[in-house]
């Protein structure tokens, strides 16, 4: 089965799910209403509801239950994009211009906050404190992980440990949280919950790991932003930390990094791209990207051959291949 026949599976719940997401940021505040609503518009795979709802499968499934999991998860990660917008100083997003481009940075930093106050004001509608312990802990995971990020820019020492770290922290952990949330929710057994949870960190990993290869690989209609606008703000990826290691272009992408960061962005990417796509970097991320695919594979073996296990492993191997 592809990946738009199970969303079109989905549909009747994932419509549940998106418009409680915009029920959830629409104020009474007219200007709050149009910033926290400008980007739910712009769309997106929704890849975290679709993980709450398919871990919900190996419990008690109950959508009134599970989206208020669901949205919260994706709120907070929406959050999260507008502030790293205003961080990067990025124009566009999923094709479209950012809170902080259409409005300005004070805008959108207050919008975030509101996204993030939203999703937590709908997930203390559950009365089990464990699952907004689990959340909590999340969140304050994700903070980390945007500070580490920031701490690194255009540092090319970096070691690829630190990287790992960091995108755990920004974004597996969510993804993880999402598998484990959803089956908390549902009340499935604790070992289910926990295996699911390592399917969610490890395809979370190969994720980032991707998104990070399409930035220097995509197009810009594929990716809804300007190709190299990781290394363009100075964020070090994996297959950038990789073609680093290699002598024969090692000097030049340094050089190359290096007028990027004295012309604060505005020096071109073209060369910088040229080098990472001439070395072995790009194919490095992808064989380690295959690597935790196959770790969250394992970590479904044991779990009931239910039709839900088997969406869980197509979405795995579509994450694996994406080209968007």
């Amino acid at each position: 089965m592809k990946l738009l026949d199970l969303y079109a599976k989905m549909k009747g719940d994932l419509n549940r799910i998106e418009q409680q997401l915009e029920k959830s940021v629409t104020s009474d505040h007219a200007l709050m209403s149009e910033t926290s609503l400008h980007l739910l518009k712009a769309g997106g795979k929704r890849i975290r509801p679709v993980f709450v709802l398919l871990s919900g499968k190996f419990g008690d499934y109950r959508l009134d239950v599970l989206e208020r999991v669901a949205v919260p998860l994706e709120l907070i990660h929406m959050a999260s994009l507008v502030h790293d917008d205003v961080i990067d100083d990025a124009d566009t997003r999923r094709g479209q211009m950012t809170v902080k481009s259409k409005w300005d940075n004070r805008i959108a930093m207050y919008t975030g906050d509101y996204i993030y106050a939203k999703a937590l004001t709908i997930v203390t509608e559950l009365p089990n404190p464990h699952i907004h312990q689990i959340l909590s802990k999340a969140m304050v995971e994700m903070c980390i992980g945007e500070m580490e990020q920031i701490r690194d820019f255009f540092n090319t020492e970096q070691s690829v440990r630190q990287y790992l770290l960091r995108i755990r922290r920004k974004t597996a952990l969510l993804i993880a949280t999402s598998c484990q949330l959803g089956a908390v929710a549902a009340n499935a057994d604790r070992v289910t919950a926990n295996r699911l949870y390592r399917f969610g960190y490890n395809v979370g990993m190969a994720f980032q790991i991707r998104d990070d290869v399409l930035d220097l690989c995509g197009t810009e209609k594929q990716l809804g932003k300007p190709p190299g606008s990781d290394i363009r703000q100075g964020n070090m990826t994996l297959p950038v930390l990789l073609a680093l290691r290699e002598e024969a272009v090692r000097d030049k992408l340094l050089q190359a990094i290096a007028r990027i960061r004295e012309s604060e962005g505005t020096d071109g990417t073209d060369e910088a791209i040229r080098l990472i796509r001439a070395s072995r970097g790009i194919a490095a991320a992808e064989e380690m990207a295959d690597r935790y695919i196959a770790k969250s594979l394992a970590a479904l073996e044991r779990l009931p051959d239910i039709p839900a296990k088997r969406d869980l492993i197509e979405i795995a191997h579509f994450i694996g291949k994406r080209n968007y």
